[in-house]
């Protein structure tokens, strides 16, 4: 069955890009779950080209930052995609705005899929762009499948390491985790009852003096007109309670170690998530690996502006690897 429906006019946050051209496509991923992705090509090629695939942040939807850097990337040289994951935005899986640390890493191996087997790639020069919680998923993605080439992720988050330990890892303990774990049970004892999934609430839709700046600029992007789009479950009602439970006891990226192929990490100065790329870098090996904190930035600039996001230093890195 054919659970998705496709938008036909352009409702991206930012503006389109006469430089390239652009369409969607679908894919499946090996749960026979319909993903679909907006593909940027440049408008002059006719050879076979390198490719990326981006995601990301967590909770967001290819409208609104993953597009801005599949098309930005697109104007320097690549073919790209932008994709929503499992269960969220214009791509299948029910029930809806759940999210899975395997399902989620298939997504970019399936986003490798379509990549490789498309007759406008060169299949032997497929990269990975992974952004917020999708930067966590990617390196996770490129621990795993040896036809990453390259991968770059930007303002990275580690979802489960965050889910199962809070910020800065402050409720490390078991009985921090058995009180959450305690609630999501109940929780979903509720949501069987009542036949429907209760939701999470998304980014907060007020923002009071007291609160963390890394949540008022969440707000800024998520559900100001600056970012909002009505598919993105982080500018509305969230994910499900549950829909990260098992993030809590399946921590991903066990082997980053063990990735060969080259990673760019960027990140903010400012951003309060800095050290989930400080600590992931820390991990990988080899001499093909580099983290570059851009100065000044915090975690959403690395959402949406293009004066500070290195995308010069990105293509770069992608044309040296690909």
């Amino acid at each position: 069955m054919n659970d998705v429906k496709l938008t036909d006019e352009w409702d991206k946050v930012f503006p389109k890009s006469e430089k390239v051209s652009h369409k969607k496509v679908t894919f499946k991923n090996r749960y026979g779950i319909t993903l679909v992705a907006d593909l940027y090509k440049p408008a002059d090629a006719d050879d076979k080209l390198p490719a990326i695939a981006c995601c990301g942040p967590f909770g967001a939807v290819k409208e609104q930052v993953s597009g801005l850097y599949a098309q930005t990337l697109a104007e320097m040289g690549f073919l790209t995609i932008a994709f929503d994951p499992s269960f969220t935005g214009e791509s299948g899986g029910q029930p809806r705005d759940m999210a899975s640390p395997d399902i989620n890493t298939e997504d970019f191996q399936a986003a490798v899929d379509y990549l490789v087997t498309s007759d406008d790639v060169d299949g032997d020069r497929v990269g990975i762009c992974g952004i917020c919680g999708w930067g966590g998923m990617a390196l996770n993605a490129a621990s795993l499948d040896t036809r990453i080439k390259a991968t770059v992720t930007s303002t990275m988050y580690n979802m489960t390491r965050v889910t199962a330990k809070g910020y800065y890892d402050e409720a490390d303990n078991a009985e921090a985790r058995y009180e959450m774990k305690v609630a999501l049970n109940n929780q979903r004892t509720e949501d069987f009852k009542n036949g429907e999934y209760a939701k999470a609430g998304g980014v907060v839709k007020e923002v009071t003096d007291d609160m963390p700046q890394f949540v008022k600029d969440y707000h800024d992007f998520y559900i100001e007109d600056l970012g909002y789009h009505p598919r993105s479950p982080g500018s509305n009602d969230g994910w499900n309670v549950v829909g990260c439970m098992s993030f809590i006891s399946q921590p991903i990226i066990a082997y980053s170690d063990e990735i060969k192929s080259p990673v760019l990490m960027i990140h903010g100065e400012n951003a309060h998530s800095r050290y989930f790329s400080e600590d992931e870098f820390e991990k990988l090996t080899g001499d093909n690996k580099e983290l570059m904190i851009i100065p000044g930035a915090n975690h959403t600039d690395l959402y949406y502006k293009t004066d500070i996001i290195p995308f010069e230093k990105i293509a770069g890195f992608y044309k040296e690897n690909l």
